[in-house]
């Protein structure tokens, strides 16, 4: 009989790395023994000022674990803290101020979306990144995740590397979101009435479609003949004017609009 559930799941991302040498990093990490929380010296400005600090929610105990160990494995990322609940989370993000949160959605006390809502808003999180990482891509979740401000949403069957991938883009700045789930966002606005977006000119009319179709700004640059410190400045007003917190918030406002997809 075939199994399913997180047992499941873990054992995938354990055969992701097993065979990848872990660059001599402690399995442990650091952290306490019921591994809810564990603090790395340095952090901002610090020691690891150079590596992406990373912090994951994740209510089962062998998922996180696993989790930790495949983000140790790369050499630009590190493990600052673990949360077993989404308030244990929202705490650990005003103490340890990571730049990416792995969240997932489904845990006890707090859920995940209510969890990325408090830290996205909250000034003592420093700004920390929300990648959310869950065995659904159910309208609700991913919806209600990316409204609440996470940057990026994935599934917890996607390949190891790309979830290393992801962190990196996350935490860069730019939005991450799985293939099924981009797909469900695109029928799922185009069912919707079409919401006006005011108070833009055509050509950062032009770069949010750009946004709102994965491309990064150099690939903007190239494909509207512009510098590349010219689109800067065209997403930077856009986030401003269209008040969203990060690329992520833009592609749901180009869908929202019926801007994408056109």
């Amino acid at each position: 009989m075939t199994r399913s559930g997180p047992c499941s799941a873990a054992r995938c991302w354990w055969r992701g790395w097993s065979r990848r040498s872990r660059a001599g990093r402690s399995c442990c990490g650091g952290g306490t023994s019921d591994g809810y929380a564990s603090d790395i010296p340095g952090g901002r400005g610090g020691v690891l000022s150079e590596a992406v600090r990373v912090l994951i929610a994740e209510d089962q105990a062998l998922l996180r674990g696993s989790f930790r160990l495949l983000v140790e494995s790369a050499p630009d990322l590190a493990v600052v803290g673990e949360a077993g609940d989404g308030e244990r989370a929202v705490e650990l993000a005003r103490r340890l101020r990571p730049d990416v949160i792995l969240m997932d959605v489904r845990m006890p006390v707090l859920d995940g979306v209510e969890a990325t809502r408090r830290i996205c808003g909250d000034p003592e999180a420093g700004g920390a990144r929300v990648l959310v990482l869950t065995m659904f891509d159910l309208d609700a979740y991913v919806f209600a995740a990316l409204r609440a401000g996470a940057s990026g949403f994935l599934l917890k069957d996607t390949r190891p590397a790309d979830l290393l991938d992801g962190i990196r883009v996350v935490a860069s700045g730019d939005s991450m979101l799985a293939p099924s789930v981009a797909r469900r966002l695109v029928e799922a606005f185009a069912r919707r009435t079409e919401v006006a977006i005011d108070g833009i000119t055509d050509r950062e009319r032009d770069v949010l479609k750009l946004i709102a179709a994965g491309l990064s700004n150099t690939e903007i640059a190239e494909r509207l003949r512009l510098s590349l410190p010219t689109v800067k400045t065209h997403v930077g007003r856009l986030l401003s004017k269209l008040h969203a917190r990060d690329r992520a918030q833009l592609v749901i406002v180009a869908y929202e609009s019926g801007l994408a997809g056109r």
